[in-house]
C-alpha cells in the first residue's frame, strides 16, 4: 500500500512539474513600423533583392558572357545574408503598421518563401537554384507592385 501511495505521489509531482514547463505568457508587445512602406522597400528590401538578382544568371558584355554567380565563400555569404533580409522583410510586412487588407499577406508570405529558397540556394552554392529563387522573387515583387504600388519620389 505504501508503495502505491509513493508511486501516485511521484506521478502527481511529475505531472505538476511538467505542466509548468511551458513558457509563461509574456507581456503584449506593441509593434511599431519605423518607416513608410516606400522607405522600407527602397532602404531595406530593394537593396537585398538587388544582391540576389545581381548574383544569378549571365550578362552579355562586349567581352562576352559573364556569369554573375559568386565565386568566393564571402560572395555566397553576402547572398545568404541578403536572402535572409528578403525573407524577414516578408515577415515584417505582415506586422501591424505595414500590413494592409486584401492579398497583401499572401504576397508577404510569398516573399518569405522566395527569400528562404534563395538562402537555401546560397548555402548550397547552387547557382541554378539561386536563379530560380530570384525569378520567383521577381514574380512576387511584380505581382505585389501591380496591385499596391504608389508612385512616390525616392
Amino acid at each position: 500500500m505504501r508503495h502505491q501511495w509513493q508511486s501516485m505521489l511521484c506521478c502527481l509531482l511529475v505531472a505538476g512539474v511538467l505542466s509548468g514547463c511551458g513558457e509563461p505568457p509574456g507581456p503584449a508587445v506593441a509593434f511599431k513600423a519605423t518607416a513608410t512602406i516606400h522607405e522600407f522597400m527602397v532602404w531595406m528590401l530593394e537593396p537585398a533583392a538587388d544582391v540576389l538578382w545581381d548574383s544569378a544568371g549571365y550578362v552579355i558584355t562586349e567581352e562576352g558572357e559573364q556569369d554573375l554567380q559568386p565565386t568566393t565563400e564571402e560572395g555566397w555569404n553576402e547572398v545568404r545574408n541578403a536572402a535572409t533580409v528578403v525573407a524577414e522583410s516578408g515577415n515584417l510586412l505582415m506586422m501591424p503598421g505595414y500590413a494592409v487588407a486584401g492579398d497583401w499577406m499572401e504576397y508577404s508570405e510569398a516573399l518569405v518563401v522566395a527569400g528562404i529558397n534563395a538562402r537555401d540556394a546560397a548555402v548550397a552554392q547552387d547557382a541554378d537554384a539561386l536563379f530560380e529563387a530570384g525569378a520567383r522573387l521577381y514574380n512576387v515583387c511584380l505581382a505585389c507592385h501591380n496591385r499596391y504600388i504608389i508612385e512616390a519620389g525616392d
